[in-house]
Order: C-alpha cells, then structure tokens, then sequence
C-alpha cells in the first residue's frame, strides 16, 4: 500500500498547471482532493512520476448563475454543492448526488472535476452531469474548449482530456425540473455504488443515466441520448382470466386408528392362544403379541 517514487510539483496558477503537464507529458498526473488518484497510487495501478498538485487554485472553486446554465469551478468541493443554495433551486438532482458522496471527509475534500476527469463508472457525479446533459470546459495549450458529458467518457478510467489539458469548469443546463431522483445500492453508505441511476424530468424530455454499469459512465439502451422525449405509456390490456391452477391433493398417510380399529374383538391375530396377548390392561394389541404374531 506504499505507491512508487515521485515528483511533487505545486502550481500557483492555471497557467503554471498546463505549463507542468507540457514539460512532463504523460508521466504528469493532475491532483486536486486526492480521492481518486492516491488509492490507484497506493495499489500501483497508477504510477506517475510527478505529481502536479492544483488543490489550491481558489479560482477554480465557485458555482456561478451564468444565464442558461449554471458554470461550476472544477475544484468545487462536494460539499460546496452539496449546501449549495442555487443548485438546491435550480439542479436539485446535482445538490441531493453531491450529498451521498463518501463520507464527510471525503466530500470536504473531493472535487467534483476530480471526480469527472477520473471517470471512474462507479461514480455518482459523472452519471448525475451525463443524466442532466452538462457540459466540461478543457483548458489547453491551445485555448479553451467545450466537451459535451456524451462524449466525454470514453472508457473505464478514461476520458476525452488531452495528456495537456486541464479541467476547468462544468456547465449545467437550467431545467425546468418535474421530477427527478438519484438511488444507488451499496452495501454501506460510504462504499461505491454497486449499481445506481440519476434520472430527471424536465422540459417533456427524460435524461437517465447509470452508476457502475459499464465501462465508461452511460446511459441505459436503447434510450438514445439523455433528454430524449418521455415515451407514452402503452395501454394496459386486461389479461384474460385464466382458470385456477389445481391444487396438488396429497394422499392422507394411515394412522394407527385407521389400521386397527378400536375394538379390542377386531384386532386380528394369527395365534389366538398366544399367552402374551392378554397382558394388555386394555385388552389385546398387537404390540403386546409375540413375534410368531405379526
């Protein structure tokens, strides 16, 4: 549980962040809150040999109303969305995810960009962003660009993020929500999803999203794409009646009653002067006979 040697490099800024990753390519890892990349570390899944830490870029960290959608700093802890008052109103469904994150301890210091660049499919936050048809804002050497959370995942821990490019913001489409909820099974409450769903209605149009169903975070088949149109359900024909199935009869199993009879005249014998056939109290039985008897 001890992960292997490594450079650690602190940025200051976003521009000191990409300046890192274009120095040292593909052997540079991004660290924000730590929950996702230390334990792959520890387990010597992940190896890289230096280590750029953005935990402390403040710029990055804000939840703004942005018009028509609402614009998140990558570095938003999940408790900041949890206690959110404009996500509470205006993406419910992100709010109520953020707050079945880990533990306390894990959402005061995951991010959710941490969360969604890692792309771990067991994850609530990037089925919550895919369900509600978010948008992820990548920082390059050349400029800005925006991904859509479809085409964001590609692959059990992988993303469309270039080796040089940082995420900066997420962007959430204001809904106006009927209905939403977030449900996922595991076996504590700290524990990842053994399966899980995000779903919203808003606009007529329905967004489903699954929790550890695939390799990359996705939504169920053959639902096309999130905000898909809510399909009319089918009437419910009446089933005709069918006729009760018959219940097994099982044939009673003799007593003692029902094989000697209790007058002591019927019970039969095949030596009537046997001397242990009147030793009885109450008259002849055939456990009092001999064995010559039965």
């Amino acid at each position: 549980m001890i992960p292997a040697a490594f450079e650690y490099v602190r940025a200051d800024s976003v521009d000191a962040a990409l300046a890192a990753l274009a120095e040292h390519g593909d052997e540079a890892k991004l660290l924000a809150g730590g929950h996702s990349l230390l334990p792959l570390m520890k387990l010597r899944l992940a190896a890289p040999s230096v280590l750029v830490d953005v935990g402390r870029l403040d710029d990055l960290r804000y939840i703004n109303d942005a018009g028509d959608h609402i614009a998140i700093g990558a570095l938003t802890r999940h408790r900041d969305l949890e206690i959110s008052g404009l996500l509470a109103s205006a993406a419910p469904l992100l709010a109520h995810a953020a707050s079945h994150v880990g533990d306390p301890q894990v959402r005061h210091r995951g991010t959710i960009g941490g969360s969604l660049a890692h792309a771990d499919p067991a994850s609530d936050l990037p089925a919550v962003v895919l369900a509600m048809g978010g948008t992820l804002v990548a920082t390059g050497p050349g400029g800005t660009r925006e991904i859509a959370a479809s085409e964001f995942f590609t692959g059990f821990l992988e993303s469309a993020l270039a080796p040089d490019e940082l995420l900066t913001e997420i962007r959430i489409p204001k809904l106006e929500t009927q209905g939403w909820s977030f449900q996922k099974f595991n076996r504590r409450a700290q524990d990842w999803a053994i399966v899980g769903v995000a779903t919203v209605l808003a606009n007529g149009s329905t967004g489903v999203a699954l929790v550890n169903m695939g390799s990359p975070p996705c939504w169920p088949r053959p639902s096309s794409m999130p905000f898909a149109p809510a399909p009319t359900p089918p009437m419910q024909q009446p089933s005709p009646l069918k006729e009760p199935r018959p219940r097994a009869t099982s044939t009673p199993r003799p007593t003692t009653a029902s094989i000697w009879p209790a007058s002591s005249s019927a019970v039969p014998s095949r030596n009537p002067d046997c001397p242990r056939r009147t030793r009885g109290r109450r008259g002849p039985s055939l456990s009092g006979c001999c064995r010559s008897c039965r």
